[in-house]
């Protein structure tokens, strides 16, 4: 299989990368994918089997502009899926747990059968650029994830671990509640998901739910931190106090219907799966 992934750049395609023999990882010097012709001609040239779309303009830059956010999150997504449907690729894209409200009341994980309700322009637009794909592609896989973490990302989850094994203060919000994903285990699931080759939308996270500060108190049992020393480095802030330009949905765990139904095992937790990263770091 010929696989070309747009926004090479980041985290989610580094980890993807190494899963496949024949694949072309494009950063957005190399493919603009909010140009259309360029998409096209990359594509003619390339004739990839799988599309798989890892750029994204991140929660706070989509609110502070929204056009942008319209170009990168909306028309590149359709470009992506106008492309691989001319040339008989299928695509897969990924998307959010910011497509949903996160009704702090609702206590059970968001699954697709769930309304959609973004409040943020983020979310909004992550959720136009699912729409695009489906509607554009045929053979279209979206994946959800959320408060995805691994090696190199500059982060609070990819990095708290190490910091507070220095000794350096952290400010973890203690009201924001989801599922965390390690990079390594979203990018394995993925692979499974194309080799079933069931198209449709994915909820791909750790199993469990936490805040930022839950995960730092975990990161710092984990690097061996004392506990006295451990409530003098977290300094537990709310999500208000941050003030930060996106709102964040206060509660969005998810759980993946399809794959249940498709017999996938669940991921492993969030506890596990940050065990794992912090011991290979």
């Amino acid at each position: 299989m010929r696989v070309l992934i747009a926004g090479a750049g980041g985290l989610v395609a580094s980890a993807l990368v190494p899963h496949f023999d024949d694949v072309f990882a494009l950063r957005h010097a190399a493919l603009d994918i909010t140009n259309e012709s360029a998409v096209r001609e990359v594509v003619d040239r390339l004739r990839p089997d799988l599309i798989i779309n890892c750029a994204v303009l991140g929660v706070d830059a989509c609110e502070r502009d929204p056009s942008h956010a319209a170009r990168i999150n909306v028309d590149g997504p359709a470009n992506l899926a106008d492309a691989a449907d001319r040339y008989g690729a299928a695509i897969l894209h990924f998307s959010s747990n910011y497509v949903f409200e996160g009704r702090p009341a609702k206590r059970e994980p968001y699954t697709i059968d769930d309304e959609l309700r973004p409040i943020n322009v983020y979310g909004t637009t992550k959720l136009q650029g699912e729409r695009a794909a489906v509607a554009r592609c045929r053979r279209t896989f979206i994946v959800r994830t959320s408060w995805v973490y691994g090696p190199g990302a500059g982060s609070f989850l990819s990095t708290v671990a190490s910091k507070l094994e220095r000794g350096e203060p952290v400010k973890a919000i203690g009201d924001t509640w989801a599922c965390t994903t390690y990079v390594d285990d979203l990018a394995r699931r993925v692979r499974e998901i194309l080799g079933r080759g069931v198209f449709g939308t994915y909820h791909v996270v750790n199993e469990g739910v936490c805040s930022y500060e839950t995960f730092a108190r975990e990161a710092a049992t984990l690097a061996g931190v004392p506990k006295e020393i451990e409530d003098h480095l977290i300094d537990v802030t709310t999500e208000a106090a941050m003030k930060r330009d996106a709102p964040r949905p206060p509660w969005t765990p998810m759980r993946c219907l399809l794959s249940e139904r498709l017999g996938f095992a669940p991921m492993r937790t969030w506890r596990d799966a940050l065990a794992a990263y912090v011991s290979a770091q």
